[in-house]
């Protein structure tokens, strides 16, 4: 098992759960992979209940429920692959969770990071980049003059 910190599993993982399954399935077919593995959680479809602040920093309260699927894989070498991603597609929550495996092990790793996830990456930051840009020109800035009355 490779030797991976907290925090480059979490943006993997993030970026695998975030991304458009489509755009992840055309990714992983060229690879021809199909490694040995046992399915130990098939994907299942589920609620789970979103909670949100005020102003981001006011009293937590349960905005509502979103559906999202879980899977959980083992490779024949031990890694143990997990997912959750939001809505019904177990497809997505399937290649996740094995691809999150496969992320674990030296020999599969650098081509996956290479391959998969930083197109992926670099997909997703284009789209918040592209969104900021459209957002940006509807920005609107509201200044205060200065009045006599207040010398």
């Amino acid at each position: 098992m490779s030797t991976t910190t907290q925090s480059e599993r979490q943006s993997w993982m993030s970026v695998l759960a975030r991304t458009d399954f489509l755009h992840l399935k055309k990714l992983w077919e060229p690879l021809n992979l199909s490694p040995d593995h046992q399915v130990i959680r098939a994907p299942e479809t589920g609620l789970v209940q979103v909670q949100s602040r005020m102003g981001s920093t006011g009293n937590p309260f349960n905005m509502g429920d979103m559906t999202v699927t879980r899977s959980v894989i083992k490779l024949a070498e031990g890694e143990m692959g997990y997912s959750y991603v939001k809505g019904r597609n177990k497809e997505h929550a399937h290649l996740a969770a094995l691809i999150d495996a496969l992320m674990q092990t030296p020999t599969y790793s650098p081509a996956l990071q290479r391959q998969i996830i930083e197109p992926l990456m670099a997909t997703m930051e284009e789209h918040v980049r592209a969104r900021r840009q459209q957002i940006a020109t509807s920005k609107v800035e509201f200044f205060t003059m200065v009045r006599g009355e207040d010398e």
